[in-house]
């Protein structure tokens, strides 16, 4: 199979993009390198006979269109996105035109390649908005509170028309808290990331709120799992990819700090504005539909995450 990873440098991205040359597969890669990052694509360039191109580009470029084409990818996985809450709200256009606009581009290119099929990131967080049940299921209500989850909720729209304009089968992957190597402990996304870049350099950690705030965090490795199923099944589905469960932000900076090795209590600040106070995502959908349930436990995930953060 030929497949196309858009957001391939990031870190979810590339860790689909060694599952997808593990498997055999040939690769193309489109990321503008804004947020992701070529040496998180080390490891694939390493491995013995891949075939991965990768090709530097930002998907509001009109030329995305033709590179899709050209290359005709049997599978899209797209999951180039601007996806900070906060920079959509301060700015809604540049958001738009990231992930509606670069999505139309990428749909575009999939309908003049022939593609089979489009995997999509969706956005478990801010699709439903303010939860009415947990865990959510995709039956709840989608009524985004932010410009990043109208866009999201858009391009969702966009895939369900051009399956029936076009013929070109998708599948939408809610994700929820998303967590693992690579990911980068500097941005405002990726609590895990930021406390074991702090928790290894000596430095305290911060928890805004009363850090009884849940979130429901999914390892990187499943929700790759995800990702490779949906290349064959749960076509014309919004699937939740998530673990089900909720975990307070203390219960994480707990588990972290004991794997760390260290006593000190957490620093506490105000609320963020706007902050969901609960989060989780029933994936029942996703079991029945693609054979796939999480597997990674916090403890061995975050040790992970601690582990790879220290060999760097």
């Amino acid at each position: 199979m030929r497949a196309l990873v858009t957001g391939g440098a990031g870190f979810i991205g590339s860790t689909l993009v060694d599952r997808l040359l593990a498997e055999g597969h040939a690769v193309d890669v489109v990321d503008d390198l804004s947020s992701g990052n070529l040496a998180n694509l080390a490891d694939a360039r390493a491995t013995p006979g891949y075939e991965l191109t990768f090709h530097r580009l930002d998907i509001r470029e009109a030329d995305v269109v033709d590179l899709v084409a050209h290359r005709r990818p049997e599978v899209v996985f797209h999951l180039a996105a601007q996806a900070d809450v906060r920079v959509s709200v301060e700015r809604p256009v540049f958001d738009a035109q990231v992930n509606i606009l670069g999505t139309l581009n990428v749909l575009e290119g999939a309908r003049a390649a022939g593609t089979r099929k489009v995997v999509f990131a969706a956005s478990g967080g801010t699709l439903y908005g303010e939860p009415q049940k947990l865990p959510v299921s995709e039956s709840h209500p989608q009524r985004p509170l932010s410009p990043y989850g109208v866009a999201k909720k858009a391009a969702g729209d966009y895939l369900a028309a051009y399956r029936e304009l076009h013929g070109i089968e998708f599948t939408a992957l809610a994700l929820a808290n998303v967590y693992g190597p690579r990911q980068d402990p500097h941005g405002e996304a990726g609590v895990v990331a930021i406390f074991a870049g702090r928790l290894l350099g000596g430095k305290p950690c911060t928890i805004f709120g009363d850090g009884e705030q849940t979130r429901d965090f999914v390892y990187v490795d499943d929700v790759v799992d995800a990702f490779a199923r949906a290349a064959h099944k749960g076509s014309g589905l919004l699937m939740n990819i998530g673990t089900g469960a909720e975990t307070s932000v203390n219960r994480l900076y707990e588990t972290m700090a004991a794997a760390a090795g260290t006593t000190e209590p957490a620093i506490y600040a105000p609320p963020r504005t706007g902050e969901l106070a609960r989060s989780s995502l029933d994936p029942a959908r996703a079991e029945i539909h693609l054979g796939w349930k999480s597997w990674t436990t916090l403890e061995e995930g975050t040790a992970e995450v601690l582990r790879w953060f220290a060999s760097r």
